[in-house]
């Protein structure tokens, strides 16, 4: 049984897809990674980064790159703002995580915002919740045991709103270099551990957001490569494919950082690979260049940026999603309408 089966889950879902159903979101949620990035390109210390600051790069994201977007997911610190100037055919995702994750015990432990509920997310707009955990199938049982009661309580949050809830998780290894080929090894299986753990129907997640299985430097061939090998594109496709096959509900990719040609190839395996994804929730693949123009020069000069490489950004991103299927496709109906009759 799916975990969507609600008719107001439904509408929600429908608020962030295209007409076609597809998830076609940006992502600007970003708080701690944006704050050190803003900094580090004005080569100030992190305290002259103002909250102000944060708040005028996500209303120019939002004003330029939303009426090119399904949905935009934001944070409710900085974000709330940026929200009300987004397209007024672009749904609205709201963070409910704290940034970061706990350093001061092991197991990169989850926190929520003090002063946010799902209630009030919805309250204050949200179609959808959506939460970020980072997750290791491969960690002491004792701490994702804490994870695993952590999303269980998100979901039942977000069951009693009626609200769709996003989960995202990114994997990691202490013990690793996540950039290296060790740990891209290792990505597949983590990926597939990962998603056949939360699929599971008591978290009661609607969407899974979830990682590219594979590290594009390594695949052999790729535009992206290092030229060292961890997979052959063969092998890659099928870590695409053993991984999709571990979902229940929709699942749609992040962009984790990487460059939007490294994004866009990763999209375009998927699609060679044939797995049902529904779309993607992209991130600093869009706008992360945009960074350095706002710390020198401003926000008017970060906005003829998004303008013109923003949107080209976008847009190729948006070519990438012809191969992705309606989130409603996932159950074999035809339309959320459809899905919401079935018995």
């Amino acid at each position: 049984m799916p975990n969507t089966t609600t008719p107001g889950k439904h509408h929600k879902l429908d608020a962030v897809s295209t007409a076609r159903g597809v998830i076609a979101a940006a992502a600007m949620d970003q708080r701690g990674s944006l704050h050190s990035a803003i900094a580090k390109a004005k080569g100030v210390d992190k305290s002259a980064v103002t909250p102000g600051m944060m708040a005028e790069f996500k209303q120019a994201v939002v004003e330029v790159l939303t009426p090119h977007a399904s949905a935009i997911l934001l944070d409710p610190e900085f974000g709330l703002e940026a929200a009300r100037h987004r397209a007024k055919t672009c749904g609205l995702l709201l963070a409910y995580e704290r940034s970061g994750y706990d350093n001061t015990k092991p197991g990169r432990l989850p926190d929520l915002l003090d002063e946010w509920s799902v209630r009030r997310l919805a309250a204050a707009g949200a179609d959808c919740v959506k939460a970020l955990l980072y997750y290791s199938p491969f960690e002491a049982p004792k701490i994702n045991d804490v994870k695993h009661a952590w999303v269980e309580r998100l979901g039942a949050e977000c069951r009693a709103a009626d609200i769709p809830f996003f989960l995202e998780f990114v994997g990691y290894d202490d013990a690793l270099d996540v950039k290296g080929i060790e740990y891209a090894r290792r990505k597949p299986e983590l990926v597939l551990r990962s998603m056949a753990e939360f699929a599971k129907p008591e978290y009661g997640v609607d969407v899974l957001k979830v990682e590219i299985p594979v590290n594009l430097a390594y695949v052999q061939g790729t535009k992206a490569s290092k030229g060292e090998t961890a997979y052959t594109r063969e092998e890659a496709k099928q870590h695409f494919r053993a991984a999709a096959a571990q979902a229940r509900q929709p699942f749609i990719y992040l962009s984790a950082g990487v460059s939007n040609d490294v994004f866009i190839e990763s999209l375009e395996l998927a699609a060679e690979s044939g797995v049902p994804f529904s779309g993607v929730l992209c991130g600093r693949a869009t706008w992360q260049e945009g960074i350095p123009v706002y710390a020198k020069q401003g926000r008017k000069a970060l906005e003829d940026w998004l303008a013109d490489q923003g949107v080209r950004n976008i847009q190729r991103v948006n070519q990438a999603l012809d191969a992705a299927r309606p989130w409603f496709a996932f159950y074999g109906a035809a339309s959320s309408g459809a899905l919401a009759a079935k018995p």
